[in-house]
């Protein structure tokens, strides 16, 4: 065989656990996980499918390229393959092949604004050969366990002598699936990933191997709690209502007309509102309702699912899993939507429920639920004998935005370590304003503005942001927009320079470049290169027409309803698409500067280090707050904490 020295791979597995629900390091872990078929193509030569189900064997070369790190290996959402290959090998439980002579085509693909999915990216790049459609019904069968019947002798699993016919043509499918990864590789390969992007998800997929440690008394007992403090709830609720299933939506708001109560909806919303009125009966129901509504243990149950024989939660971050901007996106726990932590007992609380003291807990907090919803965080643990290290940047949206557009006085406030909202505030009504002194009423003004206006957001904006449940007026909404514009003239210049950039480049597939950014048009690609020199990629974008009648420019990507469609977009849209991009570059940086640490988690703007007791918070944030040699003038600070369990502080 020809010396390796590209492998691409695409494997067909079967496990009896729940891959969606539990994630590939889990997957991996039970007795009954192996790997089926083995697809490779070695130098982009032809694809060889090795029958492992059959008794077939890897050859000697493929196996010893898989752990060389010279031999670079392709595959589409690599990090499945990689952790799968492990097992086989048998690294020891916990330990993973080295990720750094790895590449995903899935990354390729994000980093372009392609979908994440070989079907969607095939077909968005036209190729003559499309993944086929039949492994779905394909892995379906072969790949889950199968609910015995007397038709199938009430076997389990279907093996290959089961369906012969459907075996060779699962071969085909895994045959395929390299030929159109390999596809992918041809036609973006005009469109390299810098080598800094695969440096970036090197570093991410070693804090995916690395996990979470978390407390499974504190998640067990959460869970049986949860299960408890319901029942009681639904049966005190049923002696309210007389109900059924007081559970059902249709129920309840059927029993609630009748009561006098007329709603649509029972979203927390709509049950928060119903509850300034609601006469003192059918209030009770109604908060009730909430405690219940609340879905805390969900995410218990999640971690439950995703642990692994090590303790640690592996894999719940999605590198370039966010479109446009290329930020994470979370995966199985979902770290980055729990909710927050206000209870000022925290600590004595979470022993009650590690100790599965379910009375002391009944009696010390009215709203068991809401309890365990602020808990979650809690169950995150650092490795014996370590503990946590929490640190973010402060205010880092508002910093990189007043950064980009050169408004001043902004950055002097950051300098000088000023409150943004104060500071905000003080520039709109031309009066000095401290947080809890003079002119303080107005800080609030000040934060709502500097949340919803950021990226040409009106009165609609502050709306959706809360403005009138935060008791502003409806009257204040426009002379709020209008002052927070007029006080930040760079920045919506900004959004119109950027604007105009994104709309010249498409008209006249000119270069063009605004406030250290550049806008260039390629082979039906608008790309954005930020400071960092990354670029935002965006799909066949052209010029059209608004709802409105003005002028608009529309690209194809992944939009709201998840689906691959046309996406409108304009000025302030594309600058907050490069703000947050801009974001996310500056974590990479300090992730990269802490490399040498154990970060086990980032949420956002924060990290989430595991490290010895004498670490000093002060040192982290220190590093946390070097400004990338990119990004001169930007002004950066973090803040932190140390803890024993995961929290907000």
């Amino acid at each position: 065989m020809e010396k390796i020295k590209t492998l691409s791979i695409d494997l067909e597995t079967f496990s009896d656990i729940d891959l969606a629900k539990c994630g590939v390091y889990r997957y991996v872990e039970s007795p009954a996980f192996e790997i089926l078929l083995f697809g490779g193509s070695v130098n982009g030569g032809d694809v060889m499918v090795y029958d492992l189900a059959q008794s077939e064997k890897i050859s000697n070369e493929i196996l010893a390229a898989l752990t060389d790190s010279s031999v670079t290996k392709w595959a589409f959402n690599a990090a499945f393959e990689r952790v799968c290959l492990s097992k086989y090998l048998g690294l020891p439980s916990g330990e993973y092949l080295d990720p750094t002579s790895w590449r995903c085509s899935m990354i390729w693909s994000a980093y372009m604004g392609l979908p994440l999915s070989l079907a969607g990216t095939g077909s968005v790049l036209g190729l003559p050969e499309q993944k086929l459609k039949e492994g779905k019904e394909l892995i379906k069968y072969f790949c889950v366990p199968c609910a015995p019947t007397k038709a199938n002798g009430g076997r389990m699993r279907n093996l290959p002598r089961h369906a012969p016919e459907k075996w060779a043509q699962f071969k085909a499918y895994n045959k395929r699936d390299v030929e159109v990864e390999m596809a992918i590789q041809d036609k973006l390969r005009k469109f390299p990933a810098p080598d800094f992007v695969w440096e970036e998800y090197c570093l991410d997929q070693q804090i995916n191997d690395r996990g979470i440690a978390l407390d499974m008394a504190v998640v067990e007992n959460a869970i049986r709690f949860d299960e408890r403090s319901k029942a009681l709830l639904s049966s005190k609720m049923q002696e309210l209502t007389s109900l059924e299933n007081p559970n059902s939506i249709q129920q309840m708001k059927q029993w609630l007309s009748e009561n006098g109560l007329e709603t649509d909806t029972l979203g927390k919303k709509a049950v928060s509102e119903l509850l300034k009125t609601a006469p003192p009966q059918l209030a009770e129901v109604l908060e009730l309702r909430q405690q219940l509504a609340k879905s805390s243990v969900k995410k218990y149950q999640a971690m439950r699912n995703a642990v692994c024989s090590d303790g640690r939660a592996h894999g719940m971050f999605q590198f370039y899993g966010t479109n446009r901007s290329g930020r994470w996106a979370g995966r199985l726990i979902q770290l980055q939507n729990l909710p927050q932590n206000h209870i000022p007992d925290l600590k004595q609380a979470r022993e009650l429920v590690k100790s599965g003291n379910y009375e002391a807990m009944e009696l010390l907090y009215d709203d068991i639920p809401d309890t365990l919803s602020q808990l979650i965080r809690t169950a995150f643990i650092p490795k014996s004998g370590m503990k946590f290290v929490v640190s973010d940047f402060s205010a880092i949206e508002a910093r990189v935005l007043s950064w980009l557009a050169d408004e001043k006085w902004r950055l002097d406030a950051f300098k000088s370590g000023g409150d943004i909202y104060c500071a905000s505030a003080s520039q709109m009504f031309r009066v000095p304003v401290e947080k809890h002194g003079v002119n303080g009423h107005l800080r609030q003004k000040g934060k709502i503005a500097e949340l919803a206006l950021g990226y040409g957001g009106s009165v609609g904006a502050l709306k959706a942001m809360g403005a009138l449940e935060m008791g502003l007026s409806e009257d204040e909404l426009k002379p709020l927009v209008d002052m927070w514009r007029s006080s930040n003239p760079n920045i919506v210049r900004f959004w119109w320079e950027v604007d105009r950039c994104v709309k010249d480049t498409i008209r006249q597939r000119l270069r063009t470049d605004t406030h250290g950014i550049q806008f260039e048009y390629q082979s039906g690609m608008l790309f954005i290169t930020l400071p960092s020199g990354r670029r935002l990629s965006y799909v066949k974008p052209c010029i059209g027409e608004n709802k409105f009648g003005g002028e608009s420019v529309t690209y194809e990507g992944v939009g709201a309803t998840k689906k691959w469609e046309s996406i409108e977009s304009y000025g302030p849209k594309f600058v907050e698409n490069i703000v947050q991009a801009v974001r996310r570059d500056i974590l990479c940086y300090t992730m990269r500067t802490l490399r040498n640490y154990r970060i086990c988690g980032h949420v956002h703007d924060e990290l989430i280090i595991e490290c010895p007791i004498d670490t000093k918070v002060s040192e982290i944030c220190d590093m946390m707050g070097r400004t990338p040699p990119w990004a001169k003038g930007l002004p950066l600070r973090a803040d932190g904490y140390e803890t024993e369990f995961y929290k907000k502080d």
